[in-house]
């Protein structure tokens, strides 16, 4: 079993940054890939950036792409989403997800393990 938990979510203004972390436990994080996914009110799960076990590959969500990175650090058993220019349809819960591989996986369903989330609040 693996074990995510999230932090750093908040509220933000429009133009703002936020950086989420995710915690990993249970298994070797390195032997993992890892994604974002988000979650608004009333809306589907959707796919936000995800990144091979070894941080070779990045891939992600064209809504956000060149203002969010996703990083990690194998070493403290962390991924990382850096969000720049925040806008208010980024308003979500935003969770952390796992599972073992060696490409990176941008659909929902393909993820095994999830964290509990964090919301990220953008106001314009």
């Amino acid at each position: 079993q693996v074990q995510l938990v999230e932090s750093g979510g908040g509220l933000a203004q429009a133009g703002g940054s936020l950086r989420l972390s995710c915690a990993a436990s249970g298994r070797t994080f390195s032997s993992l890939a890892m994604g974002w996914l988000r979650q608004a009110p009333g809306k589907e799960r959707e796919f936000v950036a995800a990144i091979s076990r070894n941080a070779e590959s990045t891939y992600y969500a064209d809504s956000v792409k060149g203002r969010f990175t996703i990083s990690r650090d194998n070493a403290k058993n962390t991924v990382y989403l850096q969000m720049n220019s925040l806008k208010p349809e980024d308003t979500a819960v935003y969770l952390c997800a796992a599972r073992s591989g060696t490409g990176y996986y941008i659909q929902r369903y393909a993820y095994s393990y999830w964290g509990q989330g964090t919301q990220v609040t953008v106001s314009s």
